[in-house]
């Protein structure tokens, strides 16, 4: 069915327990100023909202909510390379560790190591970032290929299949382009472009097994969100009655991101997990096939580009860090 350990992705997050926790606090973190944000636009809506009839207090308190929530959001938008770059980028840098057995280099705790490595292999925040949005572009012209086939297929009600598919398939997406950065780090590539481009190779070659397995992911995602969702309920309403008014619909969107917090702390880094796993066993012993290659430049721009700026790094070329990749991953287990 799957070509994963349930197991073995549970001992790795186990064993990366410090970045659990880390992740938990800062989602949490997150959730938290949501609330805060919402609740003090809509106190500040429902005071203003004094000075009208009721009806007017309705609408003001709920556009001072409205209007709180959203600025949070914009403030974590503008943050969200720096999360990719500490948070995710760090854990998935320690996984690689454990998954291959390695100890915290000089004793360095698994955050420190995380940085340090992040810092190494990709420069900073913008250069992570940069690559992570072409990696889901090619991913997504992948999903496209994908997408066209099933639809020139004739199968009745193949549009709603379709629908449904595209919808698995975006969410299977992100898992798949942080296995990637998996990919880069595991090789202790020093051209980051050029790893990636080499991983998406790969991916593109045993796009079946990978696919497969991010589908298989993403269905236990669903189930256990939704499970998280109906238990931070409770919790959610009690929040929501200390908003102002009686504006308690409010709680159903607490329970959303009190479950969005738990989903991206811990359900999503057993996912990446386990195509970590998939990945890497996958593509042990196989070369970059360039057939696969010349077929994501024609499909997608986003892949030329990352061969240009793979080229284009200081450092390194795309032929010579593609011989060291090939090498690394060819001696791995």
């Amino acid at each position: 069915m799957w070509d994963f350990s349930i197991g073995r992705a549970i001992g790795l997050l186990l064993q990366t327990m410090p970045f659990i926790l880390l992740r938990l606090a800062v989602y949490f973190g997150i959730t938290l100023a949501y609330i805060l944000g919402t609740g003090t636009g809509a106190g500040v809506g429902w005071g203003v909202g004094g000075l009208g009839e009721e009806g007017f207090r309705a609408g003001s308190t709920f556009w001072g909510g409205f209007i709180g929530f959203s600025l949070v959001g914009f403030v974590v938008y503008w943050f969200r390379e720096y999360l990719l770059y500490i948070v995710k980028a760090g854990h998935i840098a320690v996984l690689v560790e454990k998954m291959d057995g390695q100890p915290m280099p000089g004793g360095q705790s698994q955050i420190g190591h995380a940085q340090s490595v992040v810092k190494e292999r990709f420069v900073e925040a913008s250069v992570l970032f940069g690559i992570d949005q072409l990696v889901k572009g090619v991913l997504r012209a992948i999903m496209g290929m994908i997408k066209t086939v099933f639809t020139i297929l004739p199968i009745p009600g193949v549009r709603n299949l379709v629908s449904i598919i595209h919808a698995f398939l975006k969410t299977a997406v992100g898992y798949i382009d942080e296995v990637i950065l998996a990919y880069a780090i595991r090789t202790r590539a020093t051209n980051p472009w050029e790893s990636a481009r080499t991983a998406l190779v790969y991916y593109g070659q045993n796009y079946q097994t990978m696919l497969k397995n991010a589908v298989w992911l993403t269905l236990a995602v669903y189930g256990l969100s939704i499970v998280i969702f109906l238990v931070m309920l409770a919790p959610a309403a009690g929040i929501a009655a200390l908003f102002p008014g009686s504006w308690s619909a409010i709680g159903v969107v607490i329970a959303i991101l009190l479950a969005w917090s738990v989903k991206v702390a811990i359900v999503e880094p057993f996912a990446v997990t386990c195509m970590m796993q998939v990945f890497f066993k996958t593509i042990e012993g196989q070369s970059p096939d360039p057939a696969w290659d010349a077929r994501l430049t024609e499909m997608s721009n986003k892949f030329g580009d990352l061969k240009d700026k793979a080229a284009n790094w200081v450092g390194g070329t795309a032929d010579s860090e593609a011989e060291v990749q090939k090498t690394s991953v060819g001696g791995q287990s």
